[in-house]
């Protein structure tokens, strides 16, 4: 260990710690504003904003020499016995001239700007600028060109802290972006018929300190401080990335990456950045219905849980497909309720999403093909009441041997068949078609058929009770991703009206008194599934997750719950 002083203050150091003068000052407490550096990529030490004083201490006399120019913190190693003095006199001119420098060309159009009101320009002004505009004011341009689908660039505002360039060059290797002309005339530009199109191009968007990139998904839908943000999963495939969801009024209107180093440190693919308009589709279902003599017929949600217990009650044998979609609680209960109504009943997975092949980028990024948030979780919960993953089709085979009389199932032990299978309970969330036709036509002959689900299909059109299900950014739980890290995040928005969360009804069916609150299930899940077992503290689970690969099921299999 040892100690690097900041303005004064002792600041302890790992002796294998590689840290700049930007990241020591944090631990002191200190921000010292910054344009071009980022975490994330290299050092170009460009925007000159970071500039501090900066000198080493003499371990044995104690006395402090320092370095007689101002040098970027955010290329100043921070080693034992570094000194940096980040609040002197000549600093806070240094910064006052650079903001000034900045300003002297920039367009004056906070009005219009997506970036006003979470803008480091704008906030440096204010900290760090100049108390009055020493030059003349200017009518503004603002020169405007598209990159790429997903991206706008007005010219006029960038202050060519390359970290957009830097990005595609060392995160996703597509280079498409690069600094065109010379001096006062630098731009950025793409490479002449090549756009930017890569499947992780929304993040320059994040990256840019100013408003020069815009996204065009969400340019000029909201102001950020009419918006809340909340930490949140993305549930677009199996990598699971940390994310900020940022809504108004139960609108969702952007994600954006959450730092995570376990996961994926800063970063987030299109696919999942915009893959939150499901939720608010005109074609949601809406309307909890039963099926009768005369069709379907709209019922209360106050009564769906005494009519699901009564047509359970007399179904016979039960099957329930849980869905890869729905969270580690949600699939405990629905579990859990299942055997309450159907000791031997037959739990299956979902249909698992899998489209193309990985995909992995230059900085080891990956998009998983399998384009569901949480089948490892899932699978974990069918275990510990089964010892075994029965699959869809798996399950679908059992009820076509049943319905034909033939009590040898196949390919299978873990589908055994103890009795012909009356009642399907099918939790959905899929957010594209999932089954035909052909397939909802072998399940129709079912005594009861129960579909929770977001969309129309042809399974819920043959469906006894219709129940409309609850999109990612409405429900509350946890995921476990790919690589078995769990992460746990609150809801973000209310669903529809007439809609209920689907915790909240097993809850209800179970008995459960009081709010539905996946914390208190998943210390219920803790005690009981060996595999969750670091997941079952006191305190709400850290913001990064925890991983659950030391308690894998395979080294220590838990005992079957009934």
């Amino acid at each position: 260990m040892g100690i690097v002083l900041v303005d004064g203050k002792e600041v302890e150091v790992g002796d294998n710690e590689r840290l700049n003068g930007i990241q020591v000052a944090r631990r002191a407490g200190i921000d010292i504003p910054y344009y071009c550096w980022h975490p994330g990529l290299s050092v170009v030490a460009s925007c000159r904003m970071c500039l501090v004083e900066s000198g080493s201490k003499n371990p044995e006399t104690g006395a402090i020499t320092m370095i007689p120019k101002l040098v970027p913190a955010c290329q100043t190693p921070a080693k034992p016995g570094t000194v940096f003095v980040t609040n002197s006199e000549n600093v806070k001119q240094s910064r006052a001239r650079v903001e000034e420098d900045l300003l002297i060309d920039h367009p004056i159009d906070c009005p219009i700007c997506d970036k006003a009101g979470e803008c480091n320009l704008q906030d440096y002004h204010f900290a760090h600028g100049q108390s009055e505009r020493r030059a003349d004011i200017r009518p503004f341009t603002s020169r405007r060109r598209s990159l790429g689908d997903t991206v706008t660039l007005f010219v006029d505002r960038c202050v060519m802290c390359s970290r957009c360039v830097r990005f595609t060059r060392e995160i996703s290797g597509t280079k498409e972006l690069l600094v065109i002309n010379r001096g006062s005339h630098e731009e950025i530009d793409v490479f002449p018929g090549l756009p930017l199109d890569n499947k992780m191009s929304g993040n320059v968007v994040d990256l840019c300190p100013v408003g020069a990139l815009g996204d065009k998904d969400f340019l000029y839908k909201q102001r950020v401080w009419f918006m809340k943000s909340h930490a949140g999963v993305c549930a677009g495939c199996s990598t699971g990335c940390s994310i900020q969801v940022d809504e108004n009024q139960d609108t969702v209107y952007r994600f954006r990456p959450r730092e995570n180093p376990h996961i994926n440190k800063w970063w987030m693919c299109d696919e999942g950045r915009y893959g939150y308009h499901h939720a608010h589709r005109p074609d949601r279902l809406v309307e909890p219905r039963r099926l009768g003599a005369k069709g379907y017929a709209d019922i209360e949600w106050a009564d769906v849980p005494r009519e699901l217990d009564a047509a359970l009650m007399k179904a016979g044998k039960l099957a329930v497909v849980i869905s890869p979609h729905q969270t580690v609680e949600e699939a405990y209960l629905l579990a859990k309720l299942a055997r309450k109504y159907d000791p031997q009943a037959v739990l299956a997975l979902g249909p698992v999403p899998v489209v193309g092949q990985d995909e992995q980028f230059a900085s080891g990024f990956t998009i998983h093909s399998e384009k569901c948030p949480n089948r490892k979780g899932v699978e974990a919960v069918l275990k510990s009441f089964t010892g075994g993953v029965t699959t869809w089709d798996e399950l679908l085979n059992q009820i076509s041997h049943g319905q034909n009389g033939n009590g040898s199932v196949g390919a299978s032990s873990s589908v055994a068949l103890a009795a012909e299978i009356a009642a399907l309970w099918v939790a959905g969330g899929y957010r594209e078609p999932w089954i035909d036709d052909g397939t909802a036509d072998r399940l129709a002959s079912l005594k009861l058929i129960i579909v929770q689900d977001m969309f129309d299909s042809p399974l819920w059109r043959r469906a006894t009770f219709q129940l409309p299900g609850a999109s990612f950014a409405e429900r509350a739980g946890s995921y476990v991703n790919v690589n078995d890290r769990l992460q746990s995040f609150d809801w973000a928005i209310r669903p529809p009206a007439g809609v209920t969360i689907e915790g909240h009804l097993y809850a209800r069916m179970l008995g459960i008194r009081g709010l539905y609150n996946p914390r208190d299930t998943m210390r219920e899940v803790a005690a009981e599934i060996g595999y969750f077992s670091v997941a079952g503290g006191p305190e709400p689970i850290h913001s990064t997750g925890v991983d659950l690969k030391i308690n894998q099921l395979a080294a220590a299999p838990a005992a079957s719950i009934t």
